[in-house]
């Protein structure tokens, strides 16, 4: 992870702890609905159907821990949860005091991994395209499956060509910045997304595949954030963590994109077999087992 990475997701869990927690654990949440959906599962007993019988599982990259506590309270009362992150594993630690049989280290996805043992499953979402080497991560951590155990990943994907523009380009100019001004610039991106959504408008387009812009209705924000440039809004969160999104999208400046047929290969070069997978305007979620 890169100097300006590693400080970016510093201030970003410093600064917000408990960031997206509750409503993660919030059933019916928008932002729990979009890990469960992508991921395959159409709601919580269905992960935790899923989980059952797994006596070790790995959050890799987990931030403040708030998809650790969700795997903790869906998976068996006696499987272990660990969580690594590279900056934040002492701030998840504190988020799930109370929790049993988790625990949490300091690790970097690049490095040696070895000494937390192997996993029934590892969940590395939005965390490999943050990473100088995201084949190289996944693959590190595809070497810490038990046979049978399966990986999930999320990563950001190729985005339409103005998008990709304008997110390089502010990304480009916000990079250096301290924190709180990084904040600033971002505050003022959630009030245009969040000016759009108020509009209530729809526009209706035809394709314009130059543009990677594809033919249908759209609400003006989606539309906006699709194709032109990222300006997250989402009223049921408080308006700083609309902003705290917005900073986690161009104040990184590892944020990779990927394509469907390059995951694809990442799972071939691991010797795992697919057995989910979502593309969305956003990402690439895929599942994989080791034959």
């Amino acid at each position: 992870m890169s100097d300006n990475t590693a400080r970016s997701f510093t201030g970003k869990w410093q600064e917000n702890p408990r960031a997206f927690f509750e409503e993660t654990l919030r059933e019916g949440s928008d932002t729990q609905r979009w890990i469960l959906g992508r991921n395959g599962f159409a709601s919580p007993l269905e992960l935790r159907a899923y989980l059952a019988g797994k006596r070790r599982i790995l959050d890799a990259g987990c931030g403040n821990g708030r998809v650790t506590a969700l795997l903790r309270r869906l998976a068996p009362e006696a499987a272990e949860i660990v969580g690594i992150d590279l900056v934040a594993a002492d701030i998840a630690r504190r988020n799930l005091a109370d929790a049993r049989n988790v625990r949490f280290e300091t690790r970097d996805l690049l490095g040696d991994l070895s000494g937390i043992g192997r996993f029934d499953f590892i969940y590395s979402q939005e965390v490999l395209h943050h990473t100088a080497d995201p084949r190289h991560a996944f693959l590190n951590l595809c070497g810490l499956l038990e046979p049978g155990g399966e990986i999930a990943i999320y990563v950001y994907k190729a985005k339409a060509p103005a998008r990709e523009y304008v997110d390089d380009f502010v990304r480009s100019r916000i990079g250096g910045l301290p924190y709180g001004e990084a904040m600033r610039v971002s505050r003022e991106i959630t009030e245009l997304g969040r000016a759009l959504a108020a509009s209530g408008a729809k526009v209706r387009v035809p394709a314009v595949p130059l543009l990677g812009i594809e033919a249908g209705e759209y609400d003006v924000q989606r539309f906006v954030y699709h194709f032109f440039m990222k300006c997250y809004w989402n009223p049921d969160l408080p308006f700083d963590e609309n902003a705290v999104i917005n900073y986690d999208w161009y104040h990184p400046q590892l944020a990779t994109r990927h394509t469907l047929e390059e995951v694809q290969g990442w799972f071939r070069d691991a010797g795992l077999a697919v057995t989910q997978s979502c593309v969305d305007f956003y990402g690439i979620t895929m599942r994989g087992a080791r034959r």
